[in-house]
């Protein structure tokens, strides 16, 4: 006896392809509404100035004062981005506990909206109103990774807070603890290692966007990187963006190992 086979087909769906023609109606009208004209790029005199421009990159400025001054801007950073960071896994923590509902419905809708508020603002927004208000230099980035990552962290810690396992925590309730006691010896072990490992993963993107802050006057490699690139200094600028490369690297990897050896279960 042969095995029936599905015969059955999927029924075509009219809704389906009205969405991808005006999908694709409203990609071609972005590209007329913006004029965007990609020929331009293969022009001769384009690719030449292109490459007369891309050329100057290949000697990177590898001279010993030079290399000291983005040492130290690639130390201010990683400092940075380290405080930042580290502030905003501070106040995360305790936006977490009212935004995850510990302390009442009300507390609950005002931290959900102080975090909402915080990461809806972009870094570079963030640094543009710190430089305003704190000047130039790394004091205005890590202001402004600080808030933005605030947003993030917290949002992030308290859904893992309310998806957290209960059992522990009422255990201690029930030997006679308080909620303290409790969340501390029962629910913040289960916690730790995300907390942490979602602290890191922000720190490592945190690397990458404080050197976009530079551009805005918030200090380190970008600071530096937009000075060279304003004033046409290719080698200079080249090096810049190896020891860039080389950070984010190096800090990639560091977090990985820190997450292997300690957080992993």
């Amino acid at each position: 006896m042969k095995p029936e086979t599905n015969s059955r087909k999927y029924p075509f769906r009219w809704g389906n392809l009205f969405l991808l023609l005006a999908i694709l109606g409203a990609i071609v009208a972005a590209f007329q509404f913006l004029s965007v004209d990609f020929s331009a790029l293969a022009e001769p005199t384009t690719l030449h100035a292109m490459a007369e421009y891309f050329a100057e990159f290949l000697q990177p400025d590898l001279s010993p004062a030079f290399l000291r001054a983005v040492g130290q801007a690639a130390l201010e950073t990683i400092a940075m981005s380290a405080m930042g960071t580290l502030l905003a896994a501070l106040l995360g923590a305790c936006l977490a506990l009212p935004a995850a509902g510990y302390l009442g419905g009300l507390m609950q809708a005002c931290a959900r909206a102080v975090l909402n508020a915080l990461r809806s603002v972009p870094e570079l927004v963030w640094a543009a109103l710190m430089v305003l208000a704190a000047g130039l230099g790394p004091n205005a980035g890590t202001l402004a990774l600080a808030l933005h990552t605030t947003g993030v962290l917290g949002r992030l810690f308290a859904e893992a807070l309310e998806n957290t396992p209960t059992i522990a925590a009422d255990a201690v309730r029930n030997c006679g603890g308080s909620r303290t006691t409790a969340f501390l010896y029962g629910t913040l072990p289960i916690l730790w290692p995300q907390w942490s490992a979602y602290t890191l993963y922000r720190w490592e993107n945190n690397i990458r966007i404080s050197s976009v802050l530079g551009f805005v006057g918030a200090g380190g490699l970008g600071q530096m990187l937009y000075i060279h690139l304003s004033l046409f200094q290719q080698s200079q600028a080249a090096t810049v963006i190896l020891a860039i490369l080389i950070l984010v690297f190096a800090v990639d990897g560091f977090s990985r190992w820190l997450r292997q050896k300690y957080l992993a279960k």
